[in-house]
């Protein structure tokens, strides 16, 4: 079987795992997925099918966009929701014009660190498996743009963003720096991709 499934990955769900339910339903042995979503992350996932998977890379490669509530006030050590607590603050005093402004901030190419509960490896070792054990990397920021970051909707202390965006961009790390920059922290609390390439979640 060769072709692309445009799929809405559910909350819960890795990557890895739709990628599995799709090999056992087709029987298709080459079975891949372009950009890894985290499993509390929904939306489009293209699963590559048969000599599909020879796109794989241009789809990686490829633009992104997705819709993403930063929940101000609190920092945790995974960047999202599920994480630890490291940091709180109070966010009352933050308007709307005042997150705006700080968001225009990001609206260009920016040096980004990837958390260290994500997928980058070190010495062959992914980054979130070292975090489970305790141990904490220093990582090299990269180079990555923002081609728009758009506050959509603002019910304090949740800010709703749509952020467009190349590979290799962390959303989590988009809401942490955003607390920082802020001075009250901030964490991911959900997060939709709606584009990827020309995969759109409609």
């Amino acid at each position: 079987m060769d072709g692309i499934l445009n799929i809405d990955k559910p909350r819960g769900k890795t990557s890895f795992s739709i990628v599995a339910i799709v090999k056992r339903l087709s029987g298709e042995r080459r079975v891949g997925h372009a950009g890894t979503l985290d499993p509390a992350a929904t939306g489009v996932l293209p699963v590559c099918l048969g000599r599909g998977t020879r796109v794989i890379q241009f789809l990686t490669d490829a633009d992104k966009t997705y819709r993403a509530e930063i929940e101000l006030g609190v920092s945790t050590d995974t960047y999202d929701a599920s994480g630890k607590i490291t940091q709180q603050g109070d966010p009352a005093g933050i308007d709307r014009e005042q997150l705006d402004t700080v968001l225009g901030s990001f609206r260009s190419l920016i040096q980004q660190t990837p958390p260290m509960y994500s997928a980058v490896k070190y010495h062959g070792q992914p980054l979130y498996k070292l975090a489970r054990a305790g141990i904490d990397i220093p990582r090299k920021s990269r180079q990555v743009k923002i081609h728009r970051l758009a506050l959509v909707d603002w019910q304090p202390p949740v800010a709703t963003v749509e952020v467009e965006c190349s590979k290799g961009t962390y959303i989590r790390s988009l809401a942490h720096d955003v607390g920082q920059y802020l001075g009250c922290g901030a964490n991911l609390k959900s997060l939709v991709r709606l584009r990827c390439g020309l995969f759109d979640i409609q």
